[in-house]
C-alpha cells in the first residue's frame, strides 16, 4: 500500500510532552547508562536538520512526495531530540543549543565537504540515487525503533516508556514512507537496486556513528543490543532490509553493530568492504569522477555522430 502523503503532513507535529511528569525523574532517576544512551539518541535527534541538508543536494530535491515528507520528518525529529532533552534537564545534565553547536562543530572538514561530495555524486548517478537514499533512511529508522524499544524494556520507567513510546510511533511512520519508497524504488531499476546494494554493503554504519566518537557508539550499542534481546532485533532488522528488491542475505545491520564490538561477528558476504565515513566520501569521489568521464565521453561521441 502507497504511503499516505497528505495523510501524514496534515496530522504530522510535536510529540506531546505537555503531560510528562518530569519530577518523576527525580523520585525515580534513570540509570546512567540510560542518560547516556539519551544523550546520545537527542545529538542524533537534533542534527537531523545537517542530515537534510545533505539530502537537498542530490535528486532527492526534485521529487515533491520525498520533499514534503522531509520537511514534516525533519520537524517531528527536532522535537524528538527536545522531548529527550528535558528528560536529560531532568536529571541536572546540560542539554541546550550550546551542546547542539559543540556537536556540529565537531565534525570539522568532513561535514563541510560532504555534501558537495554527495552532491556530485548523487547528480551524476541521477534519479537511482534516490532509491539509496529511502534504502539507507529505512534501515536507520528500522535501527531507531529498535533502540527506543530497547532502552523502555531495560529502564521500566512510567515517563520514559510514554515519551519513548510516543517517538516510536511517529518513527514507525517514517519508516513506513522509507521502506515504501525504497521498494518501489528498487522494484522498477535494476541499476537502482545494484547500487543501493554497493553502497549500503560497504559505507552503511549504525545510526549516529559517524557524529559521535567510537566509544560512544561501542557503549550505546552493547548496551541497547549487545544481549541476546539485541541480537533478536538485530536480526528482525536484518530480516525487514532483506524483503527489499537487491538487498538479500546482507546482514547490514548485524555486521554493523559486530564492528563496533557489540554483537555476535557475522560472515563476510564477500559481496563488498565496509567503509568508515571517510571511505564514503572518497568512495563518492570517485563515482563522481567516474560518472563525470563517462559523461563527457557521451557528450563527445554525441558531437562526432
Amino acid at each position: 500500500m502507497a504511503f499516505d502523503i497528505p495523510g501524514y503532513i496534515n496530522t504530522a507535529g510535536r510529540v506531546q510532552v505537555d503531560d510528562l511528569d518530569l519530577d518523576a525523574f527525580a523520585e525515580r532517576p534513570l540509570s546512567a547508562e540510560a542518560l547516556r544512551c539519551l544523550r546520545y539518541m537527542s545529538d542524533v535527534e537534533s542534527h537531523t536538520v545537517c542530515y537534510l541538508r545533505d539530502v537537498l543536494v542530490t535528486p532527492s530535491h526534485r521529487d515533491p512526495d520525498v520533499t514534503a515528507f522531509m520537511s514534516m520528518w525533519a520537524f517531528e525529529e527536532f522535537w524528538h531530540g527536545e522531548a529527550i532533552d528535558s528528560v536529560l534537564r531532568a536529571h541536572g545534565q546540560k542539554a541546550d543549543y550550546d551542546h547542539i553547536r559543540e556537536v556540529r562543530e565537531a565534525q570539522g572538514l568532513k561535514d563541510r565537504l560532504a555534501p558537495i561530495y554527495q552532491s556530485i555524486a548523487a547528480n551524476a548517478i541521477g534519479d537511482d540515487f534516490v532509491a539509496v537514499h529511502m534504502t539507507w533512511g529505512a534501515i536507520n529508522e528500522w535501527s531507531a525503533h529498535a533502540a527506543y524499544g530497547s532502552l523502555i524494556e531495560k529502564e521500566q520507567h512510567p515517563e520514559l516508556t510514554k515519551l519513548l513510546g510516543r517517538i516510536q510511533r511517529q518513527e514507525s511512520r517514517h519508516l513506513a514512507f522509507y521502506a515504501s519508497q525504497a521498494k518501489e524504488r528498487l522494484e522498477r531499476s535494476q541499476r537502482a537496486r545494484s547500487l543501493a546494494r554497493w553502497v549500503t554493503e560497504r559505507f552503511w554504519q549504525p545510526v549516529g556513528s559517524t557524529i559521535q566518537p567510537v566509544e560512544e557508539t561501542r557503549f550505546v550499542l552493547r548496551h541497547l543490543l549487545g544481549d541476546d534481546a539485541g541480537a533478536a532485533a538485530v536480526r528482525k532488522i536484518d530480516e525487514k532490509v532483506h524483503k527489499l528488491p537487491g538487498m538479500e542475505g546482507l546482514n547490514l545491520v548485524q555486521r554493523g553493530v559486530a564492528d563496533f564490538g557489540a554483537g555476535v561477528p557475522v560472515a563476510d558476504t564477500g559481496a563488498g568492504r565496509r567503509g568508515s565515513r571517510k571511505r564514503l566520501i572518497a568512495g563518492a569521489a570517485v563515482v563522481a569522477g567516474a560518472a563525470g568521464i563517462a559523461a563527457v565521453r557521451r557528450r563527445s561521441a554525441g558531437s562526432q555522430a
